[in-house]
């Protein structure tokens, strides 16, 4: 990977921890009546101790492995970078925010414009991704294969993950 890449990279996951922490800090600084707590018990289902312990899972259920390892970081920061830019747009969804820094990891040292936060600004303001794409200099075929592609890079890192997991057999 070229340094100009990995220093993007690198300023995308800092730019987002720090907006993630602001974001945070804010919003405990909101004052307001707090919200009635109700316990909803399935009929049926008795409240003991195997049904009432939460299910805790420590791997990340949004970003697998293998995409944050592809794309230089880790599940936990991505889930934060994307927590933060979601607070930006809410309707940004986890398959256009990976597809934003897939395709900002493959195009980035090709094109310096090409980074995730502009790929995201683009999705903000309406625009889809081959629309911004083509907005930062590329023609119609060439967004259209970068997302093709960062569309399989994607799939592929999940797959690495998914057989890293299973265990081999004799």
């Amino acid at each position: 990977m070229k340094a100009i890449s990995q220093v993007i990279i690198a300023v995308t996951v800092v730019a987002g921890l720090t907006f993630g922490a602001a974001g945070a800090v804010t919003a405990q600084g909101k004052s307001g009546p707090p919200a009635a707590r109700v316990r909803h018990t399935p009929a049926g289902h008795p409240a003991n101790a195997a049904n009432a312990a939460p299910k805790t899972n420590n791997k990340s259920e949004s970003f697998p492995r293998g995409v944050a390892t592809k794309l230089g970081t880790t599940p936990e920061a991505m889930e934060s970078a994307y927590l933060t830019a979601k607070q930006a747009d809410p309707k940004l969804t986890r398959g256009h925010f990976i597809a934003a820094n897939m395709i900002a990891k493959n195009l980035g040292s090709k094109n310096p414009a090409i980074t995730s936060q502009a790929l995201l600004s683009g999705l903000q303001s309406g625009k889809s991704i081959g629309q911004t794409l083509q907005s930062l200099g590329l023609s119609s075929a060439e967004a259209h294969d970068a997302q093709r592609q960062a569309a399989r890079d994607a799939k592929e890192a999940e797959s690495e993950t998914d057989n890293m997991a299973k265990p081999k057999t004799p």
